[in-house]
């Protein structure tokens, strides 16, 4: 949410930006007011009315809240999302409708938010992908429905898109790929889409963030992902991917965040997972991942470890025991052997949850306290808070 939000902040500051900037420029192309006007006919319900500024016989320039232009007349920034703040308030609204093709009209518009208007349904029309000045784009948090058009090949300049939490389905077009060496940042979260990765991803060589979570994507994660030197964002989660996790995982040294977890992944634990030396946040858990932990662990910056409901065995590495920074370490339904090594006492963490595996030994002394059920299914292991060990 705080990343959602600092994405709604920045929209809110450069439509402050465009309006002042609005106020110096020629009356509004005809053309353009025309396209507005049909995008306002297709809505039927704005009941905060987002839109009442938006009047045939109003220069669209000047006095249309939600719009901006440059110096020639022509519409260079439309925000209308349906979550906005003012200085000391948050509002959140909807809109019912369709979106008007005519949009694509907007040969200039470079800035187009219509996210968080929750009722916007229909498809995506093609026709947007004419919009080749555009370098932010948001449709996210709707009811939209339907492929994503293969016309957004045309959308060379684009830094960030969000269509997620929508209804979009079949595949990502791989010549859309092919084309946007520029994004930064792609958010396809929470729709239907399907297919796999095609190996093209290489073409996003600015990409800093990808989040496709809580899809139907399928095949496995094409080793070229590798190549993305500038990813620090990747979440693949809750989809069907299949295979192992690529060794060329490892080679994204800026990666902060990686979430695999609810797949159908297997094979081991890449070893090149040492090279992650800024991963802070993992999560592998409800995989088919089996091996063991490489003692390079220890070499990482994690917060966040959840590796549960896999197949992974072997002894616990020691030097788990140097990942001071860590918050939460859940390895819970594995088949970890061995004992607790003693270095686990160093962590800090807040949830500990090791249960259901095949750890022996007494329990070493941790910093906080955690109940038994962090520990239980493990029918060796003993000391507080499970029963005490027994002498000999």
């Amino acid at each position: 949410m705080a990343f959602k939000s600092s994405i709604q902040i920045s929209s809110i500051l450069l439509f402050i930006c465009f309006a002042t900037f609005s106020l110096t420029t020629k009356a509004c192309q005809p053309t353009d007011k025309a396209a507005l006007l049909d995008f306002k006919s297709l809505i039927n319900q704005d009941p905060t009315k987002l839109l009442k500024t938006w009047n045939a016989s109003t220069d669209c320039c000047i006095q249309w809240e939600g719009v901006a232009c440059g110096s020639n007349g022509r519409v260079v920034n439309l925000t209308r999302p349906g979550l906005y703040s003012t200085d000391d308030s948050i509002f959140d609204t909807f809109m019912n409708g369709t979106i008007s093709p005519s949009l694509g009209n907007l040969e200039f518009l470079r800035f187009l938010d219509l996210s968080n208007l929750k009722q916007l349904v229909g498809t995506i029309p093609p026709t947007l992908g004419k919009l080749s000045h555009l370098t932010d784009f948001f449709l996210d948090t709707n009811q939209l429905e339907g492929q994503i058009p293969a016309s957004f090949q045309r959308l060379t300049k684009l830094r960030r898109m969000y269509l997620s939490d929508n209804r979009l389905s079949g595949p990502v077009p791989t010549s859309m790929l092919l084309q946007m060496s520029s994004l930064s940042e792609l958010g396809l979260f929470n729709n239907r889409l399907s297919g796999g990765i095609p190996s093209s991803i290489q073409n996003l060589v600015s990409l800093t963030k990808i989040d496709i979570h809580g899809n139907q994507f399928s095949g496995s994660i094409p080793s070229t992902i590798g190549s993305l030197k500038q990813l620090n964002y990747v979440d693949l989660s809750a989809n069907k991917f299949s295979g192992i996790i690529p060794q060329s995982i490892g080679e994204l040294s800026k990666l902060n965040l990686l979430y695999l977890f609810q797949n159908k992944l297997s094979g081991n634990l890449p070893s090149s997972f040492s090279g992650l030396s800024s991963l802070k946040f993992c999560r592998l858990e409800d995989n088919k991942l089996t091996g063991g932990l490489p003692s390079s662990i220890g070499k990482m910056t994690l917060q966040r470890l959840v590796l549960d409901n896999n197949m992974l065995s072997g002894e616990l590495p020691a030097s788990i025991g140097n990942l001071t920074n860590l918050d939460n370490l859940s390895l819970k339904n594995n088949g970890f052997t061995g004992n607790i090594p003693s270095s686990f006492s160093n962590l800090n963490v807040l949830t500990l949850d090791l249960s259901h595996n095949k750890l022996t030994g007494k329990i070493p002394p941790f910093k906080n306290a955690f109940p038994a059920s962090s520990f239980e299914g493990n029918s060796g292991l003993c000391g507080s808070p499970l029963p005490s060990c027994k002498t000999a």
